[in-house]
């Protein structure tokens, strides 16, 4: 049998049962990204004609499978969240992506140092890949659909942090790839990083993001009330503009990231009530379940050829501090003083689910630069993510039944 038939096969079947696995496991305590990395890694172990999954042997593929997988699904994040944007509204999310995200990579990046014995630009470069909580892997947790008012304040931080801090994890990456090259040529790196990486990509994103963003909803909405122009009822205008927010930031040397999130958001500001919101959010729901799929079997598979095999006892006990105390005490210290029952504290705190984006970030930095831990990297970066995948797709639906069975009037209400 030829391998691309099987590997089409594989993923036919994978990708199909996606139509049924999430209302099958909205009430278990399992997720499908666990059971999809579980049938990666048996038909890797079971099966030598899969293609090799080795994200270390296939660095670019790497790049792009998964950057592909985080901006569709960063789109369709901005287009579901109902909330409008203000600093009363927003404050916890922002909050987080500031305060908690410099303590974990500030964290992490010192135990990658001091316990993993890394060089200083792989430590930051472990602390920045492993900062930003995931879109792709967190749906259990997220609002819903655009218009099923499903949002309350834990659904919209976890949200709504998952979709900002993507885009803000770059520039410390950026950072890590500063001073891995600066240790070669012996050049100054701190002052064109940050004017460049951090003040110039992210203002660019940010602007590209709502102008672009507006110009859509003005071809989609306004143009077609106003002036009889041709009106669109497809979803995959979602995906289209994805891929056009993000290329053309890009070409500006913009973090597109950033771009496509608030993009979505600026779209989904327009013509709130409008049914075609929820089109283009299915839409984008769709085609990210394909990648989603793709890419956990790839995880599964790669870890039964041998991802995990440069992890060490002191990669184990940082893996396991990040995901169960790092994150969790620092998103509960920022979250001091803010007007929400210490329930929802805690569970924004734990839930700082891992994913995709930090596979992402790992293979850009390096295709950038030589870390020669890369392994390491790897292999620690991978169990990280691992064990979030299982703690958290375990916990998700119970924990969350608990807090919708716990919440009161009050607990919906803007503070």
């Amino acid at each position: 049998m030829e391998t691309y038939i099987l590997v089409l096969t594989v993923i036919g079947i994978s990708a199909l049962s996606m139509a049924w696995l999430p209302s099958l496991l909205d009430k278990l305590p399992v997720s499908y990204s666990i059971i999809f990395i579980t049938i990666g890694f048996l038909l890797y172990y079971f099966t030598p004609l899969l293609p090799d999954p080795d994200p270390l042997q296939n660095e670019q593929l790497t790049v792009h499978l998964t950057e592909l997988g985080v901006i569709i699904t960063l789109m369709g994040t901005g287009i579901k969240i109902n909330r409008a944007i203000s600093w009363k509204n927003w404050k916890i999310p922002f909050m987080l992506v500031s305060v908690t995200m410099l303590i974990c990579i500030t964290v992490l990046g010192f135990l990658g140092w001091w316990v993993l014995g890394l060089a200083p630009a792989s430590a930051l470069l472990l602390g920045a890949v492993m900062a930003p909580t995931d879109p792709v892997l967190a749906s259990e947790v997220q609002v819903g659909p655009p218009s099923t008012e499903k949002e309350d304040h834990v659904r919209f931080s976890l949200t709504s942090e998952a979709g900002m801090n993507d885009g803000m994890a770059f520039p410390f990456t950026w950072m890590a790839i500063a001073i891995a090259l600066a240790a070669t040529t012996g050049e100054d790196w701190f002052l064109p990083w940050l004017w460049r990486d951090f003040f110039y990509k992210i203002a660019i994103g940010l602007g590209m993001g709502y102008g672009l963003g507006r110009l859509l909803a003005y071809m989609v909405f306004i143009l077609p009330e106003k002036y009889n122009f041709p009106e669109t009822k497809d979803g995959f205008v979602a995906v289209s503009a994805t891929l056009l927010v993000y290329g053309l930031t890009e070409m500006l040397h913009g973090y597109g990231f950033i771009a496509v999130f608030v993009a979505g958001l600026t779209l989904s500001r327009h013509e709130r009530p409008h049914h075609f919101h929820r089109e283009l959010h299915d839409f984008t729901d769709q085609i990210e379940r394909i990648f989603l799929v793709i890419l956990l079997l790839f995880l599964g598979g790669s870890i039964a050829t041998g991802l995990l095999d440069g992890i060490t006892l002191s990669g184990i006990f940082i893996a396991l501090a990040f995901v169960l105390v790092v994150r969790p005490l620092a998103a509960l210290f920022t979250l001091v003083g803010q007007n929400i029952s210490f329930r929802e504290k805690v569970v924004i705190s734990f839930f700082g689910i891992r994913g995709i984006g930090s596979f992402y970030y790992l293979s850009f930095a390096l295709s950038k630069a030589v870390f020669p831990e890369e392994k390491l990297l790897w292999s620690t970066s991978a169990l990280i993510v691992l064990i979030s995948v299982f703690v958290h797709g375990i916990m998700a639906a119970p924990v969350m039944r608990y807090l919708d069975l716990r919440r009161t009037r009050s607990d919906l209400e803007i503070k």
